[in-house]
């Protein structure tokens, strides 16, 4: 009988360990299908991609995801329509699109407009999808946004107080500080917070530049017009009186080119466009958080349900290095876990091509030297390879790589030098019109071959008082040595007649147009950087009344 019980006893035993090895088979099983899961999350951007803050978000999201994640992307352009019909349509194309597609596990809302939209569409076409902002300036918003137990992110906290120490550090002598501001969402959000630190610095004065109101000549003047004792903040940038919208990069090649003091930023998306830096909100780590916050809530590692969930922005120093050593400031004078763009190098790291086979070259005329002699006849020969060594380098660096045109550089040493020697002169300035649109649409090979053949139509122009010169962007800049108008007139009618003909892109003919502006000296007026501005006030005149024109300033008004 004890036999008997032994033996069931063992059988029993055995029984359970097989049903224990069981068990844990499947539910590791279970855990590595979970593992293998592919994610899929959506990205709501408020703005378009074009914006260069929104590709660091999505670098930012693309690696906070797991490999093998499904990451989509959906844009509501705000910054170029914001009205209840484009956000309209951006809702009805976006619920059938996502009636189309497998459901996804979150989705990821970019900054106040976004969040507004998942807040109000969250029980319908979001319904049951956590949601998770980024970005965001709005706090009051984000509050209430994360009442529900479906929502929660990261705020994007613009330190406009850690900007202004920052500064003061820098330039202690400073009185004022003046903020660029704009009316659009952002920016109405961005003022609050701008003047809320003023109680703070009583002994600064806090005004604005609110680009909205202003035409593009008068932010152009109220950049001129900075002073020394002024710490300026660029906020945010969009659109000018005239209508005209800017981009990030745009903004800022304005800002550095007309105010003659650094401009602090407080956003990453743009630095190493001419703006000093400061202390920003890094809108890559923000993407990469929020796509991390993502994951650990669809895994239910973290829990949204009643936690009011907020994460503080993610902020850090950076500053453009070249700007930083134009001004003369030092690393020295900034905080130690500063982030640095545009690094400048050395004169050795920026010649180490040159240098090394020019100094195996010296070694190896030296020793010839030795063995044979250094006669006259081969010092002016290596005297003269030098030269034209030299003379390649110089005309290198005033020549624009893309059109091979004199760059902005050689325009305002010329122009310089012609209103130096008080030698009446015409500046003509030729834009593209909708240049974007032939990036957007054909992409930048085709815009890159549209500049090109700009530059040589303008360069079969040239003659000794005709000029071409590559400005910036798809702007183009000709110096006419006079102001005889029947000269001058007719020199902005050949410019003008370069639109004339079809464009060749990718090999397709297109027709493309362009604006020109003229204003001559001492006309117009008496200084070179006057009349640039001047003759951009033209060219912008043609550009709000149809485009595909030419004009002189001052007959316009």
């Amino acid at each position: 009988m004890n036999r008997h019980c032994e033996k069931a006893k063992k059988y029993f035993i055995c029984i359970a360990l097989c049903l224990i090895f069981l068990l844990g088979f499947l539910l590791n099983a279970e855990n590595l299908r979970a593992e293998e899961k592919r994610y899929r999350i959506l990205f709501i951007s408020s703005y378009s991609y074009a914006w260069d803050a929104v590709q660091l978000q999505i670098q930012g999201i693309e690696a906070g995801v797991p490999e093998g994640t499904v990451v989509d992307y959906e844009f509501m352009d705000t910054k170029r329509v914001d009205d209840e019909t484009g956000l309209n349509l951006f809702y009805e194309g976006l619920a059938y699109r996502m009636s189309q597609v497998p459901p996804y596990d979150a989705i990821i809302l970019g900054d106040d407009a976004a969040l507004k939209f998942g807040m109000e569409y969250k029980d319908d076409i979001f319904s049951g999808i956590p949601l998770i902002f980024e970005g965001v300036n709005d706090v009051q918003l984000a509050e209430e946004a994360v009442k529900d137990p479906m929502i929660g992110g990261i705020l994007e906290s613009l330190s406009v107080e850690s900007n202004i120490d920052l500064a003061l550090s820098l330039y202690p002598h400073a009185t004022r500080v003046v903020g660029i501001l704009d009316d659009t969402l952002t920016g109405e959000a961005e003022r609050k917070n701008f003047y809320s630190v003023a109680d703070k610095y009583p002994n600064l004065e806090f005004s604005e530049i609110n680009t909205s109101v202003l035409s593009t000549a008068a932010i152009k003047k109220n950049l001129l017009d900075l002073d020394e004792n002024t710490i300026l903040i660029y906020v945010v940038m969009t659109e000018d009186g005239n209508g005209r919208t800017y981009s990030n990069r745009e903004s800022m090649e304005m800002i550095a080119e007309f105010a003659p003091i650094p401009a602090f930023r407080m956003v990453e998306g743009g630095i190493g466009n001419g703006v000093l830096g400061g202390n920003i909100v890094s809108m890559y780590d923000s993407g990469q958080r929020a796509a991390e916050l993502a994951i650990n809530v669809v895994k239910g590692r973290v829990k949204l349900e009643n936690s009011s969930l907020i994460l503080e922005s993610p902020n850090i120093y950076c500053i453009d290095e070249q700007v930083m050593l134009k001004y003369g400031l030092k690393k020295s004078q900034f905080p130690e876990d500063t982030v640095y763009v545009n690094h400048v190098p050395s004169f050795i790291e920026r010649n180490r091509q040159i240098l090394v086979p020019g100094i195996i070259l010296l070694v190896a005329c030296l020793t010839l030297a030795g063995w044979m002699g250094v006669d006259n006849l081969r010092r002016r020969k290596l005297t003269g390879e030098l030269e034209e060594a030299r003379k390649y380098l110089e005309n290198a660096s005033q020549h624009d790589f893309l059109t091979g045109l004199p760059n902005r550089s050689k325009f305002m040493a010329d122009l310089e030098e012609t209103v130096g020697n008080k030698m009446p002169c015409t500046v003509i300035m030729l834009d593209i019109d909708n240049f974007k649109h032939i990036n957007d649409t054909y992409g930048h090979t085709a815009g890159d071959e549209a500049l090109q053949q700009v530059a040589a139509r303008l360069q079969a122009l040239k003659t000794p008082l005709l000029t071409p010169y590559r400005f910036a962007g798809d702007e183009f800049i000709v110096i006419v040595k006079s102001n005889v108008r029947k000269i001058t007139e007719n020199s902005a009618v050949q410019c003008l007649a370069v639109f004339q003909k079809p464009f060749k892109l990718e090999g397709k003919k297109y027709d493309i147009g362009g604006s020109v502006g003229a204003a001559s000296y001492p006309t117009d007026a008496l200084d070179s950087e006057q009349l640039i501005i001047l003759a951009d006030d033209a060219m912008y005149h043609v550009k709000k009344n149809g485009k595909n024109a030419y004009a002189f300033f001052g007959e316009y008004n």
